[in-house]
């Protein structure tokens, strides 16, 4: 199969492109700078794309936006986050779109951040969109590749949740505290986290460019935690204490508030249910198998 893979120097474009061509796939990755060899370039910015790299592609998996936790929220990096998605997604969808031999599919990504703040709702792919930025900015994200979705390309939107691995993203900066004995919960740990590792990450994505899957699919594992629940099994798969409560006025001070109640102090408690119903298996359904997987630590 050959893909076509935006984003593929993030955490996740990353590990996807590797898990592709181990498997003996083509990729071929869209960047900005000047393309090497199994790469082509395009620039969202001013519209541009090698046309060529996507036709007769049977599959194209977009990723790219620039980091939601990389910056405070200022409004000018607020227009940024919105942009660098809406923009890349309408280009790759119109491309698409006017390709004489479309791909078969483009998974385009979201995240979980569509169903804003729910504090315990359970919530599965038919619940309406929250309030907020990031829910806000999930809606325009999805519609913006309405032009696929027109053209008869199966289009299947990759709600992702907290993605789990030691080498980079929330894990892997609360790890050094935890090691150290100093992790604690954020606020009162009630918020709920709708996690999932890494290696499911990437074999749910493979599993979707094949799976008669169209629209949105929550990237999670089947069983979200609250916020308490997962700094206890961390500290315990760690052998460290946990007892430091984090409170708000930290974070809220070092990312300003609205970002900080965004990833630390709001949730949502989401279900994979459209994944699951298509036939895929989670390596990792728990929390501790997942962490005791990631971490290299074996139940006693």
């Amino acid at each position: 199969m050959h893909v076509v893979v935006t984003g593929s120097s993030g955490l996740i474009g990353t590990a996807l492109v590797k898990k592709l061509s181990a498997d003996g796939h083509q990729v071929t990755r869209l960047v900005r700078r000047t393309p090497r060899p199994g790469e082509a370039r395009w620039n969202p910015d001013d519209g541009t794309i090698e046309t060529a790299a996507l036709e007769g592609a049977h599959a194209v998996v977009h990723l790219a936006g620039a980091g939601i936790g990389d910056h405070r929220w200022t409004p000018e990096y607020k227009r940024q986050l919105t942009e660098s998605r809406v923009r890349s997604t309408e280009l790759l969808a119109t491309t698409l779109a006017s390709l004489e031999r479309k791909p078969a599919v483009l998974l385009s990504g979201s995240a979980i951040g569509f169903y804003g703040a729910r504090d315990d709702e359970d919530l599965d792919e038919t619940s309406a969109h929250g309030t907020g930025f990031l829910a806000d900015l999930c809606v325009e994200w999805e519609a913006a590749a309405a032009a696929a979705s027109a053209a008869a390309v199966r289009v299947a939107f990759l709600r992702t949740g907290i993605v789990l691995t030691p080498t980079g993203g929330a894990l892997a900066k609360q790890l050094p505290l935890f090691r150290f004995g100093l992790g604690g919960k954020f606020g009162n740990g009630r918020q709920w986290q709708s996690w999932i590792g890494l290696d499911d990450q990437v074999a749910a994505i493979i599993h979707l460019l094949t799976a008669d899957v169209h629209g949105p699919v929550n990237l999670t594992a089947p069983h979200p935690v609250t916020q308490a629940e997962f700094t206890k099994t961390l500290g315990s798969v760690l052998h460290r204490p946990t007892f430091m409560p984090i409170p708000s006025f930290g974070p809220k001070l070092l990312l300003g508030g609205e970002l900080a109640d965004a990833l630390l102090f709001t949730g949502q408690k989401v279900h994979p249910n459209v994944l699951l119903a298509s036939g895929y298996t989670f390596h990792h359904e728990t929390l501790e198998h997942a962490l005791r997987s990631l971490l290299g630590r074996p139940a006693a």
